[in-house]
Formats: structure tokens, sequence, C-alpha cells
């Protein structure tokens, strides 16, 4: 959340003083505060917050330290206090001694600068975590304040910062903060403004906003704590849904789309071609995006589906909508090999129907291109698939009317814009589609501003993947049952992962791998695919495959998102705990297309963490994409999974999309509350306020845009 925007404008001029100015700052300091941790002014000091409190409230006795203790707070004199070592090696040592014992104390960064704060035979108040050296305990770099009678009586949480080595290096640790933040508090809590309106403070039972900006500082007790927490996590996710909600709002009411009433070739197609029942789910899906396309408002609606859930078949269905209603459609893909999959998939259909459809990549030929695009521009053709190739100047539509857009996250936001502007009399509509699992928390506040629509539902006759973790000891039964499924007349999928910081250590991990794969099936004809490969020498690798001429297909995750091999029935992940678990489900889904069992089977050494263990066991658990999306967020956070980065949506200061999601609905709730009854927010001019201050600084074009 901007922090500008966190403070009504009669509040700015004080807000935004450059933090220099704060006593005790000054420019050598502030240089520092900028560059280490971002906070330039009065508001981004404030809205710095703690990452973890220590309780201050007793005192131990050295004698009753245990094993079991995190951290201890002790009272004691000062004692031996002694240098040893030279130059990187220098350390700082002493003892701190009360009634019942004594405790080593150890520095070993800034041993000078401490040692003349100590003073010997004086007593100190001393805090750290206590570890067993043999049988006695020491404490490294501990917190350390001289004792008065005064300090003894307070019993508050203490907040503890987030700092840097070069913060600390001129003397701006956490207790340096924690002082700021007390001349901070002092010098603007006056100043400090309600940003919610009364009624959602009622309804919510939340904290107002000047107790909670100073209870997240410097808590009285935990309870405190808990509220202001939650008082500040709701504030963020309600402006941000505000924001996004606002913009739906707008583009509904400002973005005519064309409208598609008309069915009678879709109608055609049901009655004569479709080659299967579709589930309930695409049934439903359907039935969403045609109350989108003849509502005369511009369609802007995000598809999620596993994979294999049957997205295909509905965009074709959806592009049949456009063309019964005189309008073009384009399909766009990432890769190459994508894009020909769609295509020739739509085409069996197409040509059932006497529908013209073509397909653009990189790869078409010029003379091909030039009719392709004559044929485009006056309306002979109805249908094309493409890749990036599709945004070029050059691609121009008589009348598109229906975008979709495959694995968006591929897709900046500047190319998928293009596409808006291939049509000049009205919006296309828009319907993007993935099979990346988005966790609800994380498509709330990525896609807030987006329809959504859900195929949560397999095709009958699908059979769910059995995984499996097996060690590497395992390997040569894992080889056995390979060959028996190749005798049975599968293909397998052989992946290691390949991670860009080491790519010519992985790359020979690959092709050791492919080496021992060899040795181990002589007799096989077997393929090798990665990303360092030209892309025409990766499509003939990739078409041997799906020939069935290659019968084994070694690989880097480049065929993550790829091509559909209905034969292929096992999928091979090594160092699987190098993955993440979105990642290694994407990865699972390039097998189980055809109608035979298939297998993923997931390798890993015995030295496993704990989070990896839990990956494992998650997958072995569970198919269910969102299930595992939903997981991923928790053990990698918002910021992390793919595709998030670009948006800016997650730069969360104090809520967490893994823990939150429960704030968030309720967030999202009240805001589209609010905008049903008053979309131009004239009751609610605080809110209002906030808009306007947020968008000054950091206007979210990316959600107006698919």
């Amino acid at each position: 959340m901007d922090n500008q925007a966190a403070f009504p404008s009669r509040s700015d001029n004080l807000f935004q003083t450059p933090i220099a100015f704060l006593k005790g700052v000054g420019e050598k300091r502030a240089d520092i505060l900028k560059t280490e941790l971002q906070i330039y002014t009065f508001a981004d000091l404030l809205l710095y917050y703690p990452f973890r409190y220590e309780d201050r409230s007793s005192f131990h006795h050295i004698g009753d330290i245990t094993e079991e203790n995190a951290a201890v707070q002790l009272k004691g004199i000062m004692r031996n206090i002694q240098l040893w070592g030279e130059g990187t090696k220098k350390r700082l040592e002493a003892t701190l001694e009360d009634d019942t014992g004594i405790v080593k104390l150890v520095w070993f960064s800034g041993a000078n600068w401490i040692k003349n704060k100590l003073t010997e035979g004086k007593t100190y108040i001393v805090y750290g975590k206590p570890n067993l050296y043999g049988r006695n305990f020491s404490i490294s770099h501990p917190d350390f304040e001289l004792f008065s009678p005064e300090k003894e009586k307070k019993t508050s949480l203490i907040p503890v910062y987030h700092t840097t080595e070069k913060c600390k290096r001129v003397g701006m640790d956490s207790r340096a903060l924690v002082e700021l933040q007390k001349e901070l508090l002092r010098t603007v809590h006056k100043e400090i403004r309600e940003s919610l309106p009364d009624s959602l403070l009622s309804q919510n039972q939340l904290l107002d906003r000047r107790n909670a900006l100073i209870s997240i500082h410097f808590p009285k007790n935990e309870p405190l704590l808990r509220q202001a927490r939650r008082r500040l996590k709701y504030e963020e996710l309600f402006f941000i849904q505000l924001q996004l909600l606002q913009g739906r709002v707008a583009r509904i009411e400002n973005n005519a789309g064309i409208i598609f009433s008309k069915v009678e070739k879709l109608n055609l197609f049901y009655k004569e071609h479709l080659p299967f029942d579709l589930t309930n789910a695409q049934k439903r899906v359907l039935r969403e995006i045609y109350q989108d396309l003849k509502s005369g408002k511009q369609m802007n609606r995000l598809l999620q589906g596993d994979v294999g859930s049957g997205k295909t078949i509905v965009a074709f269905i959806c592009m049949l909508m456009a063309y019964d209603n005189g309008a073009q459609s384009c399909l766009m893909a990432p890769t190459e090999i994508l894009a020909e999959q769609h295509y020739q998939s739509l085409l069996v259909f197409a040509k059932k129907l006497g529908i013209k459809i073509t397909l653009l990549t990189g790869s078409t030929k010029e003379k091909t291109r030039r009719v392709l695009l004559e044929e485009l521009a006056d309306g002979q053709l109805d249908m094309i698939v493409g890749t990036h190739a599709l945004l070029e100047d050059r691609v121009q539509f008589k009348n598109l009317g229906l975008c979709i857009i495959d694995e968006q996250h591929r897709f900046g936001v500047a190319q998928r814009a293009k596409l808006w502007q291939k049509n000049d009399q009205a919006f296309p509509h828009i319907l993007v589609m993935t099979a990346t699992p988005i966790p609800r928390t994380l498509a709330m506040t990525l896609y807030g501003d987006l329809d959504l629509s859900l195929i949560d539902e397999l095709p009958a006759g699908r059979k769910p993947i059995k995984t499996v973790h097996r060690f590497d000891a395992h390997r040569l039964r894992v080889f056995g049952f390979l060959r028996h499924q190749i005798q049975e007349g599968r293909q397998v999928y052989i992946v290691y992962p390949l991670i860009e910081e080491s790519e010519k250590m992985d790359l020979k991990s690959l092709e050791d791998g492919y080496e021992s794969v060899k040795r181990a099936f002589p007799d096989i004809p077997i393929g090798i695919l990665h990303g360092r490969m030209l892309p025409k020498d990766k499509d003939f690798e990739m078409q041997r495959f799906v020939k069935g001429e290659t019968k084994i297909m070694v690989a880097t995750t480049v065929i993550e998102v790829g091509v559909n091999v209905p034969n292929a029935s096992v999928m091979i992940i090594e160092n699987a705990e190098r993955f993440g678990l979105s990642q290694l489900h994407q990865l699972r889904g390039r097998v189980g297309r055809g109608g035979y069992q298939s297998y993923c089977i997931l390798m890993t050494s015995h030295k496993l963490s704990a989070d990896g263990k839990r990956r494992m066991d998650t997958m072995v658990r569970t198919n269910n994409g969102f299930e595992i999306a939903d997981e991923d967020l928790k053990l990698r956070g918002a910021g992390n999974l793919a595709g998030t980065q670009q948006s800016g949506a997650v730069s969360l200061t104090i809520a967490d999309l893994a823990q939150d999601g429960e704030i968030l609905t309720t967030a999202r709730q009240n805001a589209l509350d609010i905008l049903e009854a008053d979309p131009q927010l004239t009751q609610y001019q605080i809110l209002k306020q906030q808009l306007e201050a947020l968008r000054k600084k950091e206007p979210i074009q990316w959600s107006e845009i698919s």
C-alpha cells in the first residue's frame, strides 16, 4: 500500500517531511535509511512495522536458564570485558553475574564500538538467546542497556525491526529504530486521521487508525497487538479491493462490447459435431461467458481450469459465438508449440463447420503471412491462432470481437493492451485462460477487477494421475517400471530442474541424466529437449516425440506448458525437491491426456528439508490444483508465485495473502457493498480522498487490461 496515501491530504505536509528532519536522524543516517530500508519520509517510517516483538515483562535468574529458553531477559553486573583476536576475527567477551550464576556474553562484530559502551562493575539489563557450550551458557550479540529502577518496571512488548549490516554500522539497529519510532509518534500522533468510515469500523469491530498505528509499534499487551494488526491488514486489503472493484465498475459502465446474441452455428455444432458431453463445470462457465457476451458491455473474464479440464473446447465455443455474430476472434498462446497444438485442435472442428481458421507464429513464411494478413484485414478469415506475432502492427482485423489469451502470465501488460487496439469501433471481449491454479486470495488481489470462472471438474473417463515419491536408491525399480510401460506402448518424460543462476551446472546434470538413461535403455529411441536449443531443433525433437518416434523425452522444464501427447503416461521429475509445488503440478499435467492410467514419479535424495517433504506429501496426496496452489502460497508467499511479480499488486506492507483470506474476503465484500450502493462514493468522501491520494502515486493501469 502506498505510504503517502495512508494519510489524508491535510496532514500530507507533515507526513511527507523528509526523514532527515526527524530528531535523531540527520543527513548521514537519512541516506542509510533511504538506501537500505527505503524510508524517505515520516510516513515511510510510521508504516515500517516491526516483524516480531520481544516480551520484556519479566526477568530471569541466570541460574534458571535452560536450553528451552528461546530468549531471556537478565539483570546483573558486567564483568571481565575483554577484546580477543585480530582483524576480522576480533571479538568482544564479557560476563554477566547475578546472585544465582554467571553467563558469558560475546560480540563478533562492532567489538570496539560496543566495548566503549560497557562499563565494568555496572548493573545492566541484557536480552538474548542463550546457547549451551559444554556446561556453560553464553549469549551472542545480546541487547544491553544500563539498569535503572524505572526500566525494571516496564512491562511492554518491545518491537523488533528488520535492519541491515550497513544500518547497524552507523548505529541504526533495531533499538535505534525503536527510539526513532517513539520520537516520530510524539511528533505526529495528533495528526493521524481516520481513513475508514465509522460504519466500517463498527461493522467489523475495528480499532481506530491512531490507536492501531501506536499499538502496532508499542503494544501494551497481546490482545491490543492483535487488534492493531487486524485493523491495519483490513485497511490495506480494503483499499486494494476498492481500487480494483471501482475500476471494474467503471469499465463495465464505460466500455461497450459487441453484442453476441445469435447462436445459429453454435447450435449446429452442439447437435452434430460435439464429440463428447461437456462437464457441468464447462456448461456453467459457458453460461457465465454468454451472459457477458450478450450484455452489450465488454467482457473481461479470467477462466481458470486445471491442466486437462477442457479449456480449449470452451475457447472454441466462445469463438463460435463471435463467428455467429459476424465478428472475428483470435487465440494467443505463449509458445509456438502450444499455438500449433491449439490450432490443430480447433482446425478439426472449424473444418466440419466450414469456418476459415489459420495459424500465425514467428515461423510463418513471409509469402503465407502476406496472404493471411490480407484475408484477416478484409474479413475472409474468421479465426486466428497465434503467438506474440498477433501483436505486430501489420496484423489488422476487419472486425475483431473476441481475444482469448492463454497462459496470460507469460505476456506483459503492454503486450496484452495491443490486442485492445485491434478494433477501433468497439472494445473486443477478453477471455484470459490459465492452467496455473491461482489461490483464491491471490486471484482476488491480482485479478480482482476481472470476473472469475472456474472449471473445477475433469472430463468423464479421465483417470486421475497416480503420484508416488521415490528415493534415488529405488532407481533400478523405477527404470524397470518404465521399461514395462514402454513395452505396453506408452511414452515417458524425464524432467530435470533448470535454475537460471546455475544453468551450466544444471545443463550438465541434464546431459549426465541423458547419458545414464541411454545406458539403461540402449534399445529404445530417446530425445532431449532444453532451453538452450534453437527453436527449430526444439520443435524437431518435440514433433518426434509427438509422432512416437522417440519413446523417452529427457527434458528441462521447457515442456511445462507444452504439447498434448495422449500416449505419454509417465512423468519422472528428477530432484523434485528443487521445484515449487505449482511447477510440480504443471509438470504432472503433461501426462494423463489419453485414456490410459498415468503416473508421476517424484525422485529425490534422502536429504529432504521439512518444506521439501511437505511438497512431496502434498503432491502424493492430491491432484486438486487449487488445493496445491493454496499450499504453495503458504510455503512460498505471494511474491514468489509465478506471474505475480509483474503486477505490483502483492507488495503488501502488513497483510499476508496466505494467512489473511478471511480478512480479504470481508474487505472485498464491504468494498463491493459500498460501490453497489454508491458507485461514485458521494457519501464516502473519506474513501474518495484516500483513493485519490493512492492514484497520485500508483495508478493501477495493469488492472484495466486483463
